[in-house]
């Protein structure tokens, strides 16, 4: 007795699919909520441990790097800073293979010679934010990641070079005080900030530089001077349309020294970023719960097998 042949069909076997990838992140503040010029565009859901990030990611080809964009506010700049999923934003970025992460970001400038339309890239961060998360580690998993130079100088030298080469007023080095917000500051705190020395304020960078940092990727901050904040009173106090105005120019100018920079990044990195965990880790890997590396495998899973 001849058995029934097994029933074909004309389906096609599937290919299996890879999870998408992109080595440099691009994190657009006020003002940057997309970016021209990217080529074999997809928009991309990623899921983390830590909830949902601000929004989708585009991840497209310019020139000739796989990016990923990412708008910190969410599209439509529904976040206020204090809203902002951080954890989800960078370990979403670490998760899809991102090394590098350029941060845009729009500043009040706390130095006369910081003139609104500058672009200032920091070396140096102070928070004086309150209650965020700004770490991944805790629940039985002990790191201390060092801060002492938060700003990768590889990174900051590149997009500092090709700033001056689009034709932008660049200061390089300087510290980024980081409020809380979403309120500007009072003239009484903007003084006593001036009188610490810092050279920009803003909302944003120092807990995604934190992050950053814990998941081994190189950061960098374009830091967009909008405003005097309110300390220079021969200006009037800083409003939402007087940052609008210069805001929308100097965001156009980012995105010329975003794509004059990725041409000039290597493809391997030997910066201390990539290493900032190798002595950071404390808990010893058997007393870290199989569930807890397994969440957190992005980060330490090189460290804790």
């Amino acid at each position: 007795m001849v058995k029934n042949p097994a029933p074909t069909t004309n389906r096609k076997p599937t290919k299996p699919t890879t999870s998408p990838k992109a080595k440099i992140g691009i994190i657009g503040g006020s003002g940057l909520y997309d970016i021209e010029g990217l080529k074999q565009v997809k928009e991309v859901a990623v899921s983390t441990p830590f909830g949902k990030p601000s929004g989708k990611f585009v991840l497209g080809n310019l020139e000739g790097q796989a990016v990923a964009f990412l708008a910190r506010h969410g599209r439509n700049h529904t976040l206020l800073p204090s809203e902002i999923n951080y954890r989800a934003n960078i370990f979403a970025m670490k998760k899809i293979g991102v090394e590098r992460i350029l941060s845009v970001s729009a500043v009040g400038s706390m130095k006369k010679e910081i003139v609104p339309g500058h672009v200032v890239i920091p070396d140096q961060f102070y928070d004086i934010t309150k209650g965020r998360a700004s770490s991944f580690f805790g629940e039985g998993l002990v790191a201390h990641a060092s801060m002492a130079d938060p700003i990768c100088p590889a990174l900051s030298d590149i997009v500092s070079e090709s700033g001056l080469v689009v034709g932008g007023t660049i200061r390089r080095g300087g510290t980024y005080l980081c409020m809380e917000g979403p309120q500007f500051s009072t003239r009484a705190e903007s003084n006593i900030h001036r009188q610490w020395g810092v050279d920009v304020i803003g909302m944003t960078n120092a807990t995604e530089a934190k992050l950053a940092r814990e998941a081994e990727i190189c950061y960098v901050t374009l830091a967009l001077a909008t405003d005097y904040d309110c300390w220079f009173v021969e200006e009037e106090p800083v409003t939402v349309e007087m940052i609008l105005k210069t805001l929308y120019e100097n965001v156009a100018l980012s995105k010329k020294m975003i794509r004059a920079a990725l041409g000039k990044i290597p493809e391997t990195r030997d910066c201390r970023c990539a290493r900032a965990l190798a002595h950071a880790i404390v808990t010893p890997a058997k007393a870290v719960s199989k569930t807890l590396k397994k969440k957190l495998q992005p980060i330490v899973g090189k460290y804790l097998s």
